[in-house]
């Protein structure tokens, strides 16, 4: 009821809101008015996609990561639940996603949606229309979880589920108004923390209140979890939600527009259930504690929810009004509607040392696994305990490596021009894996986390390990899955066609990027890593699999350096920069900088696999010392007397 109740409230807001500035969107897009059941429906129906995706997320989060599972693996009668759950709101989230598609091909075209109901019109309108096919896709991916929902009954396929659910949201970030435009990088970056963030707090809350309801165990342990992903997932969509408001206006705006009030409604209702909610969820879980506060968290958790499905309502109705008139009018030129931002100067030592744009999702990576690293070295430390200073060196300057990579102007130039696009694939596949294996972050956090003690719930630590031992893992960090993802992803991406089509998506350059990243993680950490791999190697298989990368990855540089065809020769071409005018040659840099920046991770590889060959040569050697001072060194004593009694052998049989 409660949830019925909330999406209710979170429609009529929308629609309510929506109204303020109906009017004036169809007019400054030059369309029609579609009439009301249009202009309303469009708003109703995205929040009942919304709320159920949110609800989906949310049971699956409690499901794999709240509540503990049973020692076999198996999820527990509360978990099961809530995937149940799940599976439901799942289904409620798919039937949104598909009404929103004929309710957003009308509004796009400013007709009745019974106009564009016609089976024929209708698949036209969404070949044309990108958010079209984003919410498609996205109906399909909430159908497969709804599928995994109902067959799942282990917590490994729960966290497959979970994972796939956060992967719904994503195509409609991709596609909307903060993906056109000047500065699109910036705003899609901060509305992907926004709507993850908001998914995970809104969806979150409403599990857990569902699991008090129906007086589920661990109940003290589940609020404390949540209380700390409510308390991150707040933060980030606060600095999120301000950097993507000034991307769209001018703070004077904000009072003095229909955009700006929303926002501003927007702004007061996150602050107050932020403090509210933070405050009060601390109170009631010492409370529950004492056995004496479920009651209150099934009170606060309603009302709470309440206000945050009305501030969805503001976050649809947002999305529907137009920003301010001078914003929304400014024409980005080619370059910046393309690429997010101008670049009126060709690229040199300085500016892509200097000239920085900082990436929301990467460089907020970077400096975040930096801290988390840091702080868990010194926790080790407060305990007594050391950890070697080269790997956390190491570790910091494999996170500057991917800073640099993303944030200075080599991120920067990247998509605009190929070269600088594979210094920045170099650097992000070959170099910064290097550095980060070393580091041995699994085993630095294995360390730092406690194990959960035998008949406690599984934490963190446990998490971990399964995750190191899971199937998924094993299979990546094979030999030759790792040595196929590594070198032929390269000839896979650039001479398929697949980097034409990716380089006009934003999006695509987010995905590329983690994958040259992760790729190089499983094909290094099995070879140089500190942690343990699922799959170790000797010695020479180490060696072997890095000489054997090296004769694919100097074709790859060989064939772009000869290649007569400029790739992604449309898209650079259509930029237009005047001083990018030798495609060809860009190319061929290219192609040399892949070919020569090979050697030097070879050499880093070669050095880590001898200083790592020393270190246990010196290790067996103590632990054979130790040995032979602990028994009086009688091993050697008894190979002597092997040797006495086969030297008076020879002696008999010679005389």
């Amino acid at each position: 009821m409660l949830i019925v109740t909330a999406a209710v409230l979170a429609a009529l807001v929308a629609a309510a809101l929506t109204a303020l500035s109906a009017g004036a969107s169809y007019a400054l897009l030059g369309l029609p008015d579609p009439g009301p059941l249009t202009q309303y429906g469009l708003p109703v129906v995205r929040v009942v996609a919304e709320v159920g995706a949110v609800v989906c997320i949310g049971s699956l989060l409690l499901a794999a990561f709240g509540i503990p599972a049973q020692r076999s693996g198996a999820l527990a009668a509360d978990g099961y639940a809530a995937v149940r759950a799940a599976s439901w709101a799942g289904a409620v989230w798919c039937v949104g996603a598909v009404l929103v598609v004929p309710f957003l091909a009308a509004d796009a075209t400013g007709r009745p949606v019974g106009d564009v109901l016609d089976t024929e019109v209708l698949f036209g309108l969404v070949d044309a229309l990108e958010q079209a096919k984003a919410w498609v896709i996205t109906a399909v991916i909430a159908f497969v979880v709804v599928l995994v929902c109902r067959a799942v009954l282990s917590w490994g396929w729960t966290v497959v589920a979970f994972g796939l659910g956060l992967l719904g949201l994503f195509p409609v970030i991709a596609t909307g108004h903060s993906a056109s435009g000047g500065a699109h990088d910036v705003a899609t970056n901060s509305l992907l923390f926004h709507l993850f963030g908001a998914a995970l707090w809104v969806g979150g809350l409403v599990a857990l209140v569902a699991h008090a309801a129906r007086g589920g165990a661990h109940l003290p342990l589940v609020a404390r979890r949540f209380s700390l992903v409510a308390l991150v997932c707040w933060a980030a969509m606060a600095l999120s939600g301000v950097i993507n408001a000034l991307v769209r206006m001018t703070p004077g705006q904000l009072f003095t527009t229909t955009y700006g009030l929303l926002l501003l409604l927007k702004i007061v209702a996150l602050v107050v259930l932020g403090v509210f909610g933070y405050v009060q969820r601390r109170s009631v879980v010492r409370r529950i504690e004492e056995r004496s506060g479920a009651a209150a968290l099934l009170r606060l958790g309603a009302v709470e929810a309440l206000v945050m499905f009305a501030t969805l309502g503001i976050a649809v109705a947002l999305g529907r009004t137009p920003p301010p008139d001078e914003v929304a009018r400014a024409v980005p030129d080619r370059v910046e509607l393309l690429v997010g931002y101008p670049l009126p100067e060709p690229p040199d030592a300085s500016r892509l040392l200097f000239d920085w744009r900082f990436d929301l999702v990467y460089g907020t990576l970077a400096l975040v696994m930096a801290a988390l690293y840091l702080v868990g070295v010194r926790r080790l430390r407060q305990r007594g305990d050391q950890w070697p200073v080269g790997r956390t060196v190491a570790w910091l300057c494999g996170c500057a490596t991917l800073l640099v990579a993303t944030s200075s102007g080599i991120g920067k130039y990247a998509p605009a021009v190929f070269s600088v696009h594979m210094g920045q694939h170099m650097l992000l596949s070959m170099l910064a894996p290097v550095l980060l294996v070393l580091a041995g972050p699994t085993s630095l956090a294995l360390r730092v986390f406690k194990p959960a003690g035998k008949g406690r719930p599984p934490g963190p630590r446990e998490w971990l390990l399964a995750f190191v031992h899971s199937p998924v893992t094993r299979w990546l960090t094979n030999p030759i899955v790792a040595l196929v993802l590594f070198v032929g992803s390269f000839y896979a991406l650039y001479f398929t066609g697949l980097f034409d089509v990716a380089l006009t998506e934003h999006w695509a350059h987010l995905a590329m990027n983690a994958h040259f990243l992760l790729v190089g993680y499983v094909f290094y950490w099995p070879v140089i890593g500190i942690d343990p791999a699922p799959r170790p190697l000797p010695p020479m298989g180490k060696v072997g699999l890095v000489f054997a990368s090296m004769p694919f990855h100097a074709f790859f540089g060989i064939a772009l350096m000869m290649s007569a065809t400029v790739i992604g020769g449309d898209f650079y071409r259509g930029l237009g920069l005047p001083w990018l005018t030798d495609l060809l040659a860009d190319q061929r840099l290219g192609g040399g900088l892949a070919w020569a920046s090979g050697e030097i991770p070879l050499v880093v590889v070669m050095l880590a696999l001898l200083v790592q060959w020393s270190r246990a040569d010196n290790r067996a050697a103590r632990r054979m010392d130790r040995k032979a001072d602990a028994d009086g060194d009688a091993e050697l004593a008894a190979y002597n007397e092997m040797l006495k009694r086969l030297a008076r052998q020879d002696d008999q049989r010679g005389s």
